[in-house]
């Protein structure tokens, strides 16, 4: 009874309400129509008043009926209705939860794969500000002359302690003329190998600084100059006939720079190379110790095989000296054997004449027991093989 039937405004009009209102108007007519038939009749049409109204009131419990039926049908309706609307509303509110479910598993996931992102991009710009930290530590250390002496000697240094076990090298080693190679790795021969670490990075520094081509070639002009310098006193303080070795290792501290040298400055390289200089960066370095390391390990096994060799040499000799006393031994041993058979050969004599003796007769003589056994030669010297009788 309470259903919407219609909407006049903002007021919604109730199945109840239009049939309050009806019947109220049912009976305001029927009011009206008794005053006016009281007022314009006689009692001679009473009865028929009576009859209209009669007929009045059934026509309204008829529309009472009609009304009510009417609610309930549109009740059933609007149940329905309603019934079929939350279906769908239910239908679409599962599929909307799905979808935001599945909505907000794509964005945690997006928000996931986000953070990582986030967290790889952080990481990568802690590490580019430390490497440009390290690297403006670098101009620094670059740019003065004794903190670059001391950058590539740490360098050289940490190369040649990983690649070659200790007593193989030594550092600030003092030579017979009293010049002090920065280190020195000692070869089969005993003869060490000379390496500097004080490359002149001063002219790279002014050719990478330079702002014309004037302060280029300057620059240039003045690598030349200082490595070629360097080179000849590597040469002449490092390289000593007989003492070290016939060639030294100047060291380079960075591959770029020892790259641009290569590239740009080969008649450089090749001057060193004639005056038995060899520049190497810091993998060529490492390459190079890794090949003394491997000379030094062959070296000790010829060393070994050597050892080896002699040990067997004494070996052999001792085996032929343990042959030659195997050898009187069994001389020894024969002769031995002879010997016991020469006394058992002399023993079998004295029983013969021992047996020829008491064969003799000597009345005056106690006779010898019986009971008292008599040895035999055997029994005295017992034997586990049979030996030729002799006689």
């Amino acid at each position: 009874m309470h259903d919407i039937l219609f909407i006049v405004g903002d007021v919604a009009v109730t199945v109840a309400m239009a049939a309050t209102g009806f019947a109220a108007l049912t009976l305001l007519l029927l009011a009206v129509i008794v005053v006016v038939v009281a007022r314009g009749a006689g009692p001679r049409r009473a009865s028929e008043v009576d009859y209209r109204l009669e007929q009045l009131m059934r026509a309204q419990h008829e529309a009472n009926g009609r009304i009510a039926a009417m609610g309930q049908a549109l009740a059933g309706r609007q149940a329905e209705m309603a019934r079929a609307v939350g279906e769908r509303l239910d239908s679409v509110t599962h599929r909307v939860g799905q979808s935001m479910a599945q909505s907000a598993r794509h964005t945690m996931e997006s928000l996931h794969a986000l953070h990582e992102r986030l967290g790889i991009i952080d990481h990568a710009n802690r590490s580019l500000s430390d490497l440009s930290a390290q690297v403006t530590t670098l101009r620094d250390v670059l740019a003065n002359k004794q903190a670059r002496g001391a950058f590539g000697q740490a360098r050289m240094e940490a190369i040649v302690q990983d690649g070659l076990p200790k007593g193989g090298y030594a550092f600030q080693y003092t030579l017979s003329t009293g010049k002090r190679p920065d280190c020195v790795v000692f070869l089969p021969d005993q003869r060490p190998l000379c390496i500097d670490a004080k490359f002149p990075l001063e002219a790279i520094t002014a050719l990478h600084q330079a702002r014309n081509e004037q302060e280029r070639r300057a620059a240039a002009q003045r690598l030349r100059g200082d490595v070629l310098r360097h080179v000849a006193d590597i040469a002449g303080k490092y390289l000593i006939p007989g003492e070290t070795q016939d060639t030294a290792l100047m060291f380079v501290p960075s591959e770029s720079v020892y790259a641009e040298i290569h590239d740009g400055f080969d008649d450089v390289v090749q001057k060193a190379y004639r005056a038995r200089v060899v520049l190497v960066s810091p993998s060529l370095l490492m390459l190079a110790i890794q090949v003394m390391q491997q000379i030094l390990k062959d070296a000790q096994m010829r060393d070994a095989a050597d050892q080896i060799r002699t040990e067997v040499l004494a070996l052999n000799d001792d085996l032929g000296r343990l042959r030659e006393r195997v050898a009187k031994l069994q001389t020894h041993f024969g002769q031995v054997n002879d010997d016991v058979r020469q006394i058992l050969i002399t023993a079998d004599k004295i029983e013969r004449r021992a047996g020829r003796i008491e064969e003799l007769d000597f009345s005056d003589a106690p006779p010898i027991a019986a009971s008292e056994p008599r040895a035999s030669t055997a029994e005295l010297f017992p034997l586990h093989r049979p030996l030729p009788a002799a006689e």
